[in-house]
Formats: C-alpha cells, sequence, structure tokens
C-alpha cells in the first residue's frame, strides 16, 4: 500500500513539474509571437517609411487627434520619455506635429499631418494582412479563443507592471 502511495506522490510530482515547464515556456512563446508579429507588421509598413511602434501612435490619433504626449504614451503603454522622442521623429518624417492647445496655452496636443492622415488605411490593411497570415489554420472560435485569452494574460500582467509606464 505504501508502494501505490509513493506511486501517486511519483505521478503527482511529474504532473507538477510538467505544469511548471508548460508555465515557463509561456513567456519565451508570446515573446517570440510578438516579435515576429512586430516584424511582419514593420515589414509590411515599410514603403510608408513608419518604424515599429509609430503604426499605433497613428492608429490612436486618428481615433483621437490632439492628444498630449503624455495621453498618448498611457494609452500606448510606453514611459513619456520614449513618447516624446517618437512624437519628435515622426513630426520631423512629417505624420504628426505639435501645437499649443487652444485653451491651455500650457499644453501641446500631438495631431495627425495630411501626410499622417494618409497612412491610416494602409495600416489597415497591413494590419488586417498580418493578422490573416498569422491565423492561417485556425479557425474563428480558435482566433476567438486566442484573443480571449491573450485578453486574460494582459490582464493578469498588467497589474504587476504598476502605473510607472504612463
Amino acid at each position: 500500500m505504501s508502494k501505490k502511495k509513493g506511486d501517486k506522490k511519483g505521478k503527482s510530482g511529474k504532473k507538477k513539474a510538467a505544469e511548471a515547464s508548460l508555465v515557463a515556456d509561456l513567456a519565451p512563446a508570446i515573446t517570440q509571437a510578438a516579435r515576429s508579429m512586430r516584424t511582419l507588421l514593420s515589414r509590411s509598413l515599410g514603403e510608408t517609411g513608419l518604424y515599429a511602434g509609430q503604426d499605433g501612435v497613428i492608429l490612436t490619433l486618428a481615433e483621437e487627434d490632439g492628444l498630449t504626449p503624455g495621453q498618448l504614451a498611457a494609452r500606448l503603454g510606453v514611459k513619456a520619455p520614449t513618447m516624446t522622442r517618437t512624437i519628435g521623429r515622426m513630426e520631423a518624417q512629417g505624420f504628426l506635429e505639435r501645437r499649443a492647445d487652444g485653451t491651455d496655452g500650457r499644453l501641446t496636443k500631438v495631431h495627425l499631418t495630411e501626410t499622417g492622415l494618409k497612412t491610416v488605411d494602409q495600416i489597415g490593411r497591413s494590419v488586417a494582412d498580418c493578422g490573416a497570415l498569422a491565423a492561417k489554420g485556425l479557425t474563428d472560435k480558435e482566433v476567438r479563443t486566442l484573443l480571449k485569452l491573450l485578453k486574460a494574460i494582459e490582464n493578469n500582467v498588467q497589474p504587476a507592471l504598476g502605473n510607472d509606464d504612463s
């Protein structure tokens, strides 16, 4: 009888080790998939002149133009100095411009230029094309499940990040 208990503990220990191994594989797998998607999207956007991450700035401003750099940083989950450098680069490229706020002269707001507006449709097409390639061979149900799981992971991880990134 004690031998059976020992066998059971052995199987339980193996199962826990296998589960721990699966969990340990999760972060690298998600990171690699995200890198691959980011690289694919960057290549797809190459002809627009946009660099990685700049598409998010344009899409955010396309939804609500005239945000402050701090608001943009918070919405995109990056630190303010990173956003300030990105805005400067994109302004030099002609995609956006900074203007003083009409009601509060202390604030500077970021707006899309005509050039920036022209990239919105192409970014949308590139995002859709990359998503279609990534979902190749998956059913609609599997894609919905994947999206649900990724949102759950994001919700689990966000509290650990704190508020110092905004």
